[in-house]
């Protein structure tokens, strides 16, 4: 069986490690005499399942034992509105937007109180992340909100935003787990796992403790983060399969070193793709230098119908999903976790063998 090179943003490629164990426990997992997508929740061996996948989540990204873990449902996009109706105490909130997400989370949250956009790079189609101080955040705002890494645009903060001694909640859908990150700096952090972690499907929350039972009275329940963290994400059925896949995912980050090899793995695909573009004539990169994602890579030649010979040119080169999303167009290479340095090497000498025959 030949597989390609899949650059889609999410949902994303799997480690072949873990898409191969999901296929011999598929029938059988464990000696159960069933797959964990016929397993009750509230069985014995799925109750292993999901509180061993915690613990090596816990592991892998150091979360102190005041912070609960959720595995929920309904995307990062639910959270848009789950943030303000769990943490929103005094009625008021604070956004950066630095992208689409970023964006729809902030217009969401002014449903449920004062949300005000403290910070925007949409000046410039969000080529860059705006900066932030300690004096740009509201005394009264009872969080800031960033979205960590813009899959869409190809930005991620360089650094943790310094919102002084406010609560920040970070959505980190696109670059969790792909490097290190001291959770204590943030309230809240929230993430889509198809991108890094998990197939579509799962939703997981990492919050403070401290900040749990202060929802609004009118918070559904399944949006209600106490409910969630008291019942330890049972409070319904949740996403099985897709917990199931985030638990090998993390033991294979675990094997092979943890989130310091993660991020040296990262930073050696992202450079090989971006010292290519640097010094390309035909190709650009998007993105402001400084502020570059090493997930997500965004470029142009500067010509839409270029653009559209180059990514159809690829897809038979067994260089999928290369298509720039479609409110920016041109080209995005998602190279996360799974995506192997050959996969890059292979993308950089056809951009090179393009660049030649289209010159």
């Amino acid at each position: 069986m030949s597989r390609i090179y899949n650059f889609s943003a999410g949902p994303s490629m799997l480690p072949v490690e873990v898409l191969e164990q999901c296929a011999a426990e598929m029938l059988d997992y464990n000696g159960s005499g069933m797959s964990v997508m016929e397993m009750s929740h509230r069985s014995p061996v799925y109750d292993a399942i999901i509180k061993e996948t915690e613990a090596d989540l816990r592991k892998l990204m150091n979360i102190p034992d005041n912070y609960k873990v959720l595995f929920l449902q309904g995307g990062a996009s639910t959270q848009f509105a789950a943030i303000p109706l769990n943490l929103m105490k005094t009625g008021k909130a604070d956004y950066v937007v630095s992208g689409q997400f970023s964006k729809k989370a902030y217009k969401e949250a002014q449903k449920y109180g004062d949300a005000k956009c403290i910070a925007s790079s949409e000046d410039r189609t969000y080529a860059y992340i705006p900066e932030i101080t300690p004096d740009m955040v509201r005394e009264d705002a009872d969080y800031v909100h960033v979205c960590y890494n813009n899959t869409i645009f190809g930005t991620k903060y360089p650094e943790v935003p310094n919102v002084g001694d406010k609560v920040l909640v970070a959505d980190m859908s696109s670059c969790i787990t792909s490097e290190p990150v001291d959770v204590t700096k943030f309230g809240c952090i929230y993430a889509g796992a198809q991108k890094n972690m998990a197939p579509a499907g799962l939703t997981v929350v990492i919050i403070r403790e401290d900040l749990l039972g202060t929802e609004k009275e009118f918070t559904p329940v399944m949006l209600n983060y106490k409910e969630m963290a008291d019942n330890d994400s049972m409070y319904n059925t949740p996403p099985c399969y897709a917990i199931y896949v985030a638990g090998l995912v993390y033991k294979w980050a675990l094997k092979n070193g943890g989130l310091e090899a993660m991020k040296k793995r990262n930073e050696e695909k992202a450079a090989l793709l971006y010292d290519y573009l640097d010094n390309s004539k035909l190709f650009k990169p998007t993105a402001d230098k400084k502020c570059r994602s090493m997930m997500n890579v965004c470029f142009v030649t500067g010509d839409a119908d270029l653009d559209k010979k180059f990514c159809k040119e690829a897809e038979a080169a067994g260089l999928s999903n290369l298509k720039g999303h479609r409110s920016v167009g041109g080209m995005r290479a998602s190279i996360y976790n799974a995506m192997p340095r050959e996969g890059v090497e292979k993308l950089v000498a056809f951009m090179k063998a393009f660049e030649e025959a289209n010159s």
